[in-house]
């Protein structure tokens, strides 16, 4: 039996946006601007706009907000983006999925400038994350790596095992793993014998949207579990790790809610002002 140390997610976003905050005010001149676009009325789309666009207020990011109709066409979408990556006062641009059917969030997330991208979706950031070099990349595994070195969990040497192979969590979270010299494994529905696989794991991210799917023995004792997962049930918000069955043995464990959640949003912000860091560097060209 271990005593595990519960990591808040919330605790550290918040020394995040203080950090970022800071950061605007010490570097003065035009704010960083953020778009984000909203296709249709989803509720659950909305709220999530809304609470980018309260965080943004906060540190002093200017945030504009296109509602469009949930009829646009593709191509229309695709001229607002122009619109948007021509606008000097933006200086990152994200789509609010999920989108209407008849639109391709790939096709979307390839018209946004690669230096816009702060979902960190374009071909050309997911390319330069596999080769190791400087870009915009997705906000919740840039947050997870950030809040285990802040927590002080080695990475360096340990097995890492993703379950879920998602492009926004699992794939670019597995990049960023191996840049920290993690050996890593990407588990999914077709991996055999996924509980022995997860008991490996130095460290142990679960991503699939399954409430308590990670149960006690899929845990190595000491080991680090990251929840990813935020699930509604009827006893409220649910992860997909069993919180009450993992503590007790895991070394260190995100809960949910206050774990990865805050950390989106706290790096879609920093992501923005690394864009308007690149803003700054041409002006003073």
């Amino acid at each position: 039996m271990t005593e595990s140390s519960v990591l808040s997610g919330r605790a550290f976003a918040k020394e995040v946006r203080r950090n970022i905050k800071d950061e605007i005010l010490r570097v003065g001149g035009r704010p960083p601007g953020l778009a984000v676009i909203i296709v249709g009325d989803d509720p659950a789309s909305s709220v999530y706009v809304a609470m980018k666009e309260k965080a943004c207020g906060k540190v002093g990011i200017e945030s504009t907000v296109v509602r469009l109709k949930e009829s646009i066409s593709q191509e229309n979408l695709l001229q607002e983006i122009d619109r948007l990556n021509e606008d000097p006062s933006v200086d990152g641009i994200l789509c609010q999925l999920p989108l209407p059917g008849h639109i391709s969030a790939d096709t979307v997330a390839s018209a946004i400038l690669p230096d816009k991208d702060v979902d960190g979706l374009h071909p050309e950031n997911v390319g330069r994350l596999w080769r190791g070099e400087e870009g915009l990349f997705p906000c919740t595994p840039v947050g997870i790596i950030a809040l285990m070195k802040h927590s002080d969990i080695a990475i360096d040497g340990a097995d890492a095992v993703i379950v879920g192979r998602s492009n926004i969590v699992g794939k670019p979270l597995a990049a960023l793993l191996l840049r920290e010299n993690a050996t890593v494994c990407v588990a999914h529905s077709h991996t055999s014998d996924l509980e022995g696989l997860c008991r490996k794991a130095d460290i142990l991210i679960a991503a699939v949207g399954r409430p308590h799917f990670i149960k006690r023995g899929f845990i190595k004792p000491g080991a680090t579990v990251i929840d990813v997962g935020i699930s509604r049930t009827e006893d409220g918000l649910a992860g997909d790790v069993d919180f009450d069955e993992v503590a007790p043995i895991c070394g260190a464990i995100t809960p949910v809610p206050g774990g990865v959640g805050p950390l989106t949003i706290a790096f879609l912000l920093s992501n923005t002002v690394k864009a308007w860091g690149t803003y700054h560097t041409s002006s003073t060209c």
